[in-house]
């Protein structure tokens, strides 16, 4: 059955013009790519998918008005219900607008149908407003549309800080040390994409806020042409997740338990890759695509790092490994069963 697949993934890669895998030993991810446009690459990694629906995602729950993310006056601390039918995925990086401040969540975790108000760790990713901002509503969060941009901000979520454990309570001055590494990360992020724009991204509104300069006109246009020139890639039934790299180097990769979820991540992903790459653009040189057994390499390097397994509230069992060039984030649901794997380059 493996070679059938095996067979099936090479003729997949001939069509579409992909370097073929060399190295798919019994074991080891199937990948194809890269797939490229400018300075981004994208490599895709292909497995068995788990059986069932995927979940509803954030952002689809929140349009239906099913999850409301409810404001604390906590920065670092929110709420999440879930009131609807259907369990929803959330992702670590899931950006929320709305509320205070626009904050990021930080863990990964499959949300229960009617689960009553469950609390929530968060950073925000909009210094200095404490405030309602023009027509939202100020206890609650209208929308989440975007993924956290910035692998440098999610090293400063979750990379372990020197003699400090990993996530420990809002008390410790850990939140504190992380918090304002998001503030400067998220502060570069904004430079950063005002020159790949060639056009200030910061909004009059609130100039800080992370999610405002992301729906900067400019920007939005400069995205669409990764995004187009992407977007249908991703098209084959057994992609379970996939790698990207910015300037030929290696940023991060995110992986599901199956296609169907995958699918429903895909352009929210894909959209924050590309911002990167937009952030990346006058830092590229001609940085040729990391091969693919360069891109195994970083994944099996990652998941060798040194082991820290945590319970998130009731919401999730996190393992983090940390190794010397990468980051590797599982998240499972309490009762068992991983829901999203992210490994971050160092």
């Amino acid at each position: 059955m493996r070679s059938v697949l095996l067979a099936a993934l090479t003729a997949v890669a001939v069509v579409l013009g992909l370097p073929p895998d060399p190295a798919r030993a019994e074991g080891a991810p199937v990948i194809t790519g890269p797939v490229s446009h400018a300075n981004l690459a994208i490599y895709f990694i292909h497995g068995e998918s788990a059986p069932g629906p995927a979940p509803l995602t954030l952002q689809e729950a929140m349009a239906k008005g099913t999850v409301r993310v409810i404001e604390t006056s906590s920065v670092n601390e929110l709420k999440i219900e879930n009131a609807g039918e259907e369990d929803v995925y959330v992702q670590s990086g899931d950006m929320v607008k709305g509320g205070r401040q626009d904050r990021v969540l930080t863990v990964s975790f499959v949300l229960p149908r009617k689960s009553g108000e469950v609390p929530v760790s968060a950073y925000c990713v909009e210094h200095g407003r404490w405030s309602k901002r023009g027509a939202e509503e100020v206890t609650a969060f209208a929308g989440s549309y975007n993924s956290l941009p910035s692998r440098e901000a999610k090293l400063a979520m979750k990379a372990p800080l020197e003699g400090v454990p990993l996530l420990q309570d809002f008390s410790h001055d850990d939140t504190g040390k992380r918090q304002r590494a998001v503030w400067d990360e998220v502060a570069k992020a904004q430079q950063k994409l005002s020159a790949g724009a060639e056009a200030p991204v910061a909004a009059a509104a609130s100039p800080s806020s992370l999610q405002l300069a992301l729906e900067n006109d400019k920007l939005k246009n400069v995205r669409e042409e990764y995004v187009k020139a992407l977007e249908d890639k991703a098209a084959e039934g057994d992609i379970v997740g996939f790698v990207f790299a910015v300037n030929g180097r290696i940023n991060s990769a995110d992986v599901y338990p199956s296609n169907a979820l995958f699918r429903k991540m895909w352009v929210k992903l894909l959209t924050a890759s590309v911002t990167e790459a937009v952030a990346g653009k006058k830092d590229a040189q001609d940085g040729k695509a990391p091969s693919i057994e360069a891109v195994r390499e970083f994944l099996a390097a990652a998941e060798k790092g040194k082991a820290n397994a945590q319970k998130i509230g009731s919401l999730a069992n996190q393992e983090t490994r940390d190794a010397d060039a990468a980051l590797f984030v599982e998240s499972a649901k309490p009762s068992g069963g991983w829901v999203h794997r992210n490994y971050l380059a160092k």
